[in-house]
């Protein structure tokens, strides 16, 4: 049986540049082993999870266009924050005082990202992706986590939204952004926040969601059926960079709920990728020898990057590209074997 092929990419704000520039190499790579000059990296896999900026990118790479081919190339999708990033992060000096610098209210407004995201999605839908996909979200209301997915979009109108609904809830970032408040097929209203505080590395979700898909039916003439368990699965994930900053004791032996704000975020979001990484190495592990190696976690350095999500000014938007081209450079043996797999079960 044909493996299915799952892309998984992690939050991580305007940071989601690494991973985007990352997969520019790895669709070119694609294209030159193939001999597929047209070939999109939505082509390349049966199932695209993202949180966040990871939910941004899988929107894009799962947008249909002609004839059931992705609309947007690897390209086009880090163009978005390469030329939208100062757009979305951007707020006047009045706001900024306002806000008291995001302390109580949010530091930027929603308006620019959504308008960004109207001009890349429009007002198509989740079941219209050209492959099956996984957004996470939090509904604030009911709480409970959100799984976006266009298997079940296609099938009940209570599950399924405009992309760039999706798109504006999995990235509703707290204290960046206000929460979305979106409207399903169904009429029903939703109240969301940015999937990371619950799955900022969404790969283990995405191992759940291919389980239940039945991919003879949802990509016909594919090859693919339902996968039985990770031998029956290729998982490619893509972290947002692995610098991280050190929180030490003295500045927080007497801090309160505003000096743990940031942290907190900060460590929840990284804690949980660093453990669902640990929980599918030890899944991938219980498998033979030539199934283990069809799990890759790739967490690119920042390098001279900064680690704020939400640093747009135009030096670190350079930064973040340099240090995705620089992996690109010290890695392409690696990209080299992790194209070669991908291209052993592309459909």
């Amino acid at each position: 049986m044909k493996k299915v092929a799952i892309l998984s990419i992690d939050g991580g704000g305007i940071r989601g540049i690494l991973p985007a520039t990352i997969l520019v190499y790895l669709e070119k790579l694609l294209q030159q082993k193939s001999g597929r000059a047209d070939l999109k990296i939505g082509d390349a896999f049966d199932l695209i999870a993202g949180t966040s900026t990871g939910g941004i990118l899988a929107c894009l790479y799962l947008m249909p266009g002609e004839e059931g081919h992705p609309k947007y190339s690897a390209e086009d999708a880090l163009d978005l924050y390469l030329q939208n990033g100062q757009r979305i992060f951007s707020r006047t000096l009045l706001r900024g005082i306002e806000t008291v610098d995001g302390i109580i209210d949010e530091k930027y407004s929603w308006r620019n990202l959504y308008e960004v995201l109207g001009q890349y999605f429009g007002d198509l839908d989740l079941a219209q992706f050209i492959k099956p996909c996984l957004i996470t979200s939090y509904d604030i209301a009911g709480r409970r986590a959100i799984f976006f997915t266009s298997y079940d979009a296609a099938q009940y109108a209570g599950s399924n939204f405009l992309i760039k609904d999706v798109a504006r809830a999995t990235s509703a970032a707290p204290t960046y952004f206000e929460p979305a408040y979106i409207q399903s097929k169904d009429l029903r209203y939703w109240a969301l926040i940015d999937g990371g505080v619950v799955a900022n590395n969404p790969a283990l979700c995405a191992y759940a969601e291919a389980l239940k898909i039945d991919f003879a039916r949802a990509l016909p003439g594919s090859g693919k059926k339902r996968p039985l368990g990770a031998k029956d699965m290729f998982l490619l994930s893509l972290g947002t960079g692995s610098v991280k900053k050190s929180y030490h004791f003295d500045q927080f032996r007497r801090a309160g709920a505003i000096k743990w704000l940031e942290p907190m975020i900060d460590i929840l979001m990284s804690g949980n990728s660093e453990t669902v990484h640990y929980e599918l190495k030890q899944l991938y592990g219980t498998l033979s020898a030539a199934d283990q190696t069809d799990y890759y976690r790739i967490e690119p350095p920042l390098l001279e990057a900064h680690t704020e999500l939400d640093d747009a000014s135009e030096e670190n938007v350079a930064r973040l590209r340099d240090a995705g081209l620089a992996f690109v450079e010290d890695n392409r043996e690696r990209l080299d074997v992790v194209a070669d797999t991908i291209l052993r079960y592309c459909r």
